[in-house]
């Protein structure tokens, strides 16, 4: 029997049974569920599902698994490594419907939400209790999307990434038991750590249903500054010295000469163009201005210019609104390209260097490569912009990132900082962690013996 219409006859009945019209496998929305930010294909699946709870799930699951369609999980698609794209068809799972807070503990600074709750939804549901979520990846990423994947963002300097600030989950698995990763406790010495183990697994494990945050105190006092500086070894050398010097710089985001340049023209905003870092600050008045002070002279030593305060929360909020676009401004560079994007981490000690060699390489490249990044913790991002209609100046990009993840190794870096894997960094994770893959491979063949969840991704099929 054709595959297709088994799938059309007997899954697609089966689903609808079970949500009614929260089933679709109409063209458009097959298309817009296959496509992401990266620069891979588009790969749609042969439906899409929209439940509304965990027990709707794992009922997706069962059916799914009777019949060996493969099952991707979808939050609002903005991954940059082909995480969503349905590579074998199949369905998409879109939580995005699943979206309500479930709790909040302000004595205990934790809330539990389910997976399809984004971060501003969150941070609007919570701001009347003096709290807030700080991880912030600039897209207004779901909660579950953003435990898949391990992400970080402009905070991850001070408050840590999803890593640090994920407490349980609530996971369907691909036999669909649905299990619970640990306790809301602070710590835990019971057992493995599947926490952990969910964290990053970009849904090849499972389905990620409901996550238990930290939440922290919004701080007395608050200032942002832009800082443009003479060259971009000005820039690393700040954020290096800022940092071993203990100073607890809340943000601190650098961007090349081309990309403020982008960012001016895209939000109209007025910049210096030249190597800038963007830093916040955190803490009581007093503190605040300490940092601000210190941080100041360190640049002042190394070439900054000039700083350009922002107080206000509105003109905080402006501030990093226009860092935030930096993708999207990016894209006018050159427009109709479509952008290859891609993201390394070395130890801060190594920071100056991996981007001082990394722009002397981009000066030979054929266009202008944008360089953006959360500098403070050591991870910067590149942008290539590529024509989709000459497949040599993919390749190019590729050979580029081959050479740039190669330089993070050698440096004891790492090959992403906070993209993840995907279908884009399989490659590179092999030459990371060698037979460790191997053993990733196995926990992937553990838990997803007929490989239906998210296929093709992180690791090659078992």
């Amino acid at each position: 029997m054709n595959k297709a219409r088994d799938f059309d006859q007997s899954v697609v009945a089966e689903l609808r049974a079970l949500l009614g019209e929260r089933i679709s496998t109409s063209a458009a929305l097959r298309e817009h569920h296959g496509k992401d930010e990266s620069y891979f294909p588009y790969a749609p699946p042969d439906a899409v599902v929209f439940p509304h709870s965990t027990e709707e799930v794992r009922d997706i699951v069962d059916i799914c698994r009777r019949h060996r369609v493969p099952m991707i999980p979808y939050g609002v698609g903005t991954s940059l490594e082909g995480h969503i794209l349905a590579i074998n068809g199949g369905v998409s799972i879109d939580l995005s419907q699943m979206n309500a807070v479930l709790a909040v503990h302000e004595e205990d600074l934790d809330a539990v939400v389910q997976a399809g709750v984004t971060r501003k939804q969150l941070n609007e549901y919570i701001k009347h209790t003096g709290l807030f979520f700080p991880v912030d990846p600039g897209a207004d990423a779901t909660l579950g999307g953003m435990a898949a994947t391990r992400a970080s963002g402009t905070n991850a300097v001070r408050y840590g990434t999803m890593r640090e600030n994920v407490l349980s989950l609530k996971v369907v698995l691909a036999d669909g038991r649905v299990i619970q990763t640990s306790r809301r406790a602070k710590k835990s010495a019971a057992g493995y750590d599947l926490t952990r183990l969910f964290v990053g697994s970009e849904g090849t494990l499972g389905i990620i249903t409901e996550v238990t945050v930290r939440l922290y105190p919004v701080q007395e006092a608050m200032s942002a500054a832009v800082c443009a500086f003479d060259t971009i070894d000005g820039c690393t050398r700040t954020v290096i010295q800022t940092i071993q010097a203990g100073v607890p710089v809340a943000r601190c985001d650098i961007v090349c000469d081309k990309t403020i340049d982008a960012i001016n023209k895209y939000k109209k905003t007025r910049y210096r163009v030249a190597p800038t870092v963007f830093f916040e600050f955190h803490g009581s008045q007093a503190s605040v201005v300490e940092q601000a002070e210190t941080v100041q002279e360190i640049a002042r030593e190394n070439g900054g210019m000039d700083f350009q305060w922002a107080t206000k929360p509105e003109e905080r909020n402006q501030l990093w609104d226009a860092r935030h676009n930096a993708y999207f401004a990016c894209l006018q560079i050159r427009p109709g390209a479509r952008a290859v994007s891609t993201d390394v981490c070395v130890p801060i000690s190594r920071l100056a260097e991996c981007v001082h060699e990394t722009m002397e390489d981009v000066k030979n490249y054929i266009a202008p490569v944008p360089l953006l990044g959360h500098i403070g913790d050591g991870n910067f991002h590149l942008m290539f912009l590529v024509d989709p209609a000459r497949p040599e100046e993919l390749e190019l990009a590729k050979q580029f990132n081959r050479r740039l993840v190669d330089r993070a190794l050698a440096m004891e870096g790492t090959c992403t900082g906070e993209h993840g894997v995907g279908m884009g960094k399989q490659e590179s994770l092999a030459k990371e962690l060698g037979e460790a893959v191997d053993v990733m491979r196995d926990i992937k063949r553990l838990f997803d013996p007929g490989n239906l969840m998210n296929p093709g991704k992180v690791v090659p099929a078992p």
